[in-house]
């Protein structure tokens, strides 16, 4: 019997052929391909062999321009389900996701996400996953996946193409405004690659600066300014 729901699942790529084989094999393994409507990796014009690797796992390949945002608002445009489930891709779903996340919407949830451990032992960032378990928009970000309805992404009109950083957060700001959003008790495991690459504390450090910024009115262009400069990777 085909669910009175189904869920798109939309993962922005650039250049993660050495991820996103991994993670499409660990959503089939952790969901159930009745609930899933479709998996759509939207590429922002990798070098290497993304879009292939995807196809080969799966996943429908499109491109799109660069910038998160933009990606992930295609892949919306695009999507046959009745729920987006947006997901980065480095980023690995607790097992049942798609019926947890059904579940909620049946208890009359719009839009929510998981809670969030970083693979790694790290005290530092273990604490920050930690507060990922706190039902505020500070404590939000696009590491934590997210799921909304279609008819509420499109009422709010999705992602704003101005952030080049910093679009889940912004996004999910509106949506806290416009319904209420639900914390689910399992966690996505997220990589520490950046802050392996980058160091602890610095990332944690400019990231928090850039919430600062935008909490102090900060423009688009001027977080993007910042984050080029402190952390540019992607």
């Amino acid at each position: 019997m085909k669910p009175n729901k189904t869920i798109s699942i939309i993962i922005p790529v650039l250049n993660e052929e050495g991820f996103i084989g991994n993670i499409l094999d660990h959503l089939a393994k952790t969901g159930s391909s009745g609930l899933i409507q479709e998996i759509i990796c939207v590429d922002g014009g990798s070098q290497d062999r993304t879009a292939t690797v995807s196809e080969a796992h799966g996943a429908k390949a499109i491109r799109s321009d660069r910038g998160r945002a933009k990606q992930m608002n295609l892949g919306a445009k695009k999507a046959q389900g009745d729920i987006l489930y947006f997901l980065h891709a480095d980023t690995f779903t607790p097992k049942d996701f798609d019926q947890k996340i059904l579940d909620a919407v049946a208890e009359g949830y719009d839009s929510g996400c998981f809670r969030m451990k970083f693979d790694t032992k790290n005290p530092f960032l273990r604490f920050f996953a930690y507060m990922s378990r706190i039902n505020h928009r500070l404590c939000r970000g696009g590491d934590q996946s997210l799921f909304v309805k279609k008819e509420l992404f499109q009422k709010t009109k999705g992602f704003d193409e101005a952030y080049y950083i910093y679009e889940d957060t912004e996004f999910i700001a509106r949506l806290y405004k416009k319904t209420e959003f639900k914390i689910l008790p399992d966690a996505v495991i997220t990589s520490a690659r950046k802050y392996r690459e980058k160091g602890w504390v610095k990332v944690q450090f400019h990231f928090a600066m850039i919430h600062l910024k935008n909490y102090l009115g900060a423009k688009p262009e001027e977080l993007y300014r910042y984050y080029a400069k402190n952390i540019l990777d992607y």
